[in-house]
């Protein structure tokens, strides 16, 4: 059978059978007779070529293949829910709000950032993360609503996107607070040959902190590199190395005393952007997030 062939009609009726277990309560619930259900589901079983539903006394079982049709209308009818509930703003009810961000971003930051969301009781959050081109592939597609980056993206006129600023903040040189509580580092003079723990190669703040490097002659000693923030958080809190990171990264550890700043650059900044399509549907609390003051 094609998908051209698949009467979407008659699969809702049985859909309505299926989730209430019932022919009588589905026909009032679809305002017609429980004849009109009957023969609709006949109509899909002949189309499929296997019975959906066997009878027990006066309750209707699923088959298999019936349990595994469910299963898809389930999907089918649940997203066309979705759907028009997305075309209609969501003024009431629930919202889903789809945020994907790039792998070497700070988990505070994107939780500072969707914080207003998480108090919000109305609204349903779909978080992932991944390389910035294949959540773009998935933004123009609708499969997300806003990708967070920290990086901008080239303007393409066969792929219009909206990118925002969000803020930005000054890059820290970090370190266990039991050594370097009160001292003070120049970045890059003061680098050279100590243990560092820097921002993977694919993070935007890599090649900014590399040319400093260069420029100045320095050659600090590199003990790791970490692409993923909360690694990177890790390895600053446990290796006892100096770490190069945004200081939204270890916030808590800063805060509890266990890592202290020993130095920042003003050459080095990270920049937070929200992308977003040009022709997206409203959805109020991504408006809102986005409308909120930049924070550096």
């Amino acid at each position: 059978m094609l998908l051209g062939q698949l009467n979407f009609h008659h699969l809702f009726y049985f859909w309505r059978v299926a989730k209430l277990g019932h022919l009588t309560r589905a026909a009032e619930e679809l305002h017609t007779s429980q004849s009109a259900v009957s023969a609709q589901i006949r109509q899909l079983e002949k189309r499929i070529g296997e019975d959906l539903f066997i009878r027990e006394g006066r309750r209707l079982i699923l088959t298999d293949t019936g349990q595994l049709v469910q299963a898809y209308a389930d999907n089918i009818f649940g997203l066309g829910q979705e759907m028009l509930g997305r075309l209609q703003g969501r003024s009431a009810g629930i919202a889903r709000l789809r945020v994907g961000s790039v792998a070497t971003l700070s988990r505070n930051y994107q939780e500072n950032w969707i914080r207003p969301a998480l108090t919000n009781p109305a609204v349903v959050l779909t978080l992932e993360s991944g390389l910035l081109e294949g959540l773009l592939t998935r933004l123009v597609q609708h499969q997300l609503d806003v990708v967070l980056a920290n990086e901008t993206v080239p303007a393409d006129p066969d792929r219009p996107l909206h990118c925002r600023f969000l803020g930005s903040q000054l890059i820290s040189l970090v370190g266990p607070a039991s050594h370097w509580a009160s001292q003070s580092l120049r970045i890059p003079e003061d680098l050279n040959g100590l243990d560092i723990a820097l921002p993977g190669p694919r993070h935007a703040l890599r090649a900014q902190f590399d040319a400093l490097c260069a420029t100045a002659g320095v050659n600090p000693r590199l003990r790791a590199e970490v692409d993923d923030m909360a690694m990177l958080r890790l390895i600053a809190r446990d290796s006892g190395w100096l770490t190069l990171l945004p200081e939204v990264v270890v916030q808590d550890e800063l805060r509890a005393g266990i890592l202290v700043s020993v130095g920042q650059s003003t050459a080095l900044q990270e920049r937070f952007y929200a992308i977003t399509t040009p022709h997206r549907h409203r959805i109020e609390v991504l408006e809102q997030l986005l409308n909120s003051a930049p924070e550096n």
